[in-house]
């Protein structure tokens, strides 16, 4: 009940933050030119896997379940550090953004996969085999009945993931990526002006993220009252 008497206070270099909100620019753009390239391959990735698990693929379908708890039960950054560090052992040197973007795409293809799974399954299986009964093949099945479905019923999953992964980019400075963690961590160690590089480095992930969630939030309320929320 005292906390109407407590004042935060916190003093900021408005001129440091002025001289360096450049970089975070740069380091911002960084990060979504990154996080985009990871995005498109996570649903690439997530649908082929989707489809494999669905379809019950002989021998593929175990894989990619192997791939998924792999993927989903471990770090980010143990996997960065494997693709860094790991790999130069057996010389393979790949870049750091290399190393991102393949990181970022290991796992946000399992996150994906499981949410076209979902759609799958919340589509009734007798439209597959209506369409089939109907003449069309299925791939034609797949693409004009069950995908359209199942890809609205998953929007929230997928708009849900897409701002994790962008969340996840925050670990990419371990691989030598000039993004916000990086520049954030840099500028403490040299200036140590930890208050502003903080202060900036939430206001840029917010200026990434904000619009994102609110895109996500306004698509899923038209689907909903466009009648594509629900299978049935």
């Amino acid at each position: 009940m005292y906390w109407h008497l407590i004042k935060i206070h916190i003093p900021l270099d408005w001129q440091f933050i002025q001289k360096y909100t450049p970089m975070y620019a740069d380091a911002a753009l960084l990060t979504l030119r990154i996080g985009s390239i990871g995005i498109v391959l996570s649903l690439a990735v997530g649908l082929i896997c989707s489809l494999v698990q669905y379809l019950k693929v002989p021998i593929l379908r175990h894989i990619v379940k192997c791939y998924i708890e792999l993927s989903r039960n471990t770090p980010l950054l143990v996997q960065l550090f494997l693709l860094y560090f790991g790999l130069t052992k057996i010389g393979i040197r790949l870049s750091g953004e290399t190393c991102a973007i393949i990181g970022l795409t290991f796992l946000g293809g399992s996150y994906m996969s499981e949410a076209f799974r979902s759609g799958l399954e919340a589509v009734e299986r007798v439209q597959f085999e209506s369409s089939l009964s109907l003449g069309l093949t299925r791939a034609q099945t797949m693409l004009y009945v069950l995908l359209p479905q199942a890809i609205s019923v998953s929007v929230p999953a997928f708009c849900a993931n897409i701002v994790f992964l962008i969340k996840e980019t925050s670990v990419f400075s371990v691989v030598a990526l000039a993004d916000l963690m990086y520049v954030a961590k840099d500028l403490i160690g040299l200036y140590y002006k930890t208050n502003e590089s903080l202060v900036m480095l939430v206001a840029f992930y917010l200026i990434i993220l904000l619009p994102i969630s609110l895109a996500a939030g306004w698509l899923e309320r038209r689907l909903r009252h466009a009648g594509f929320g629900s299978t049935a």
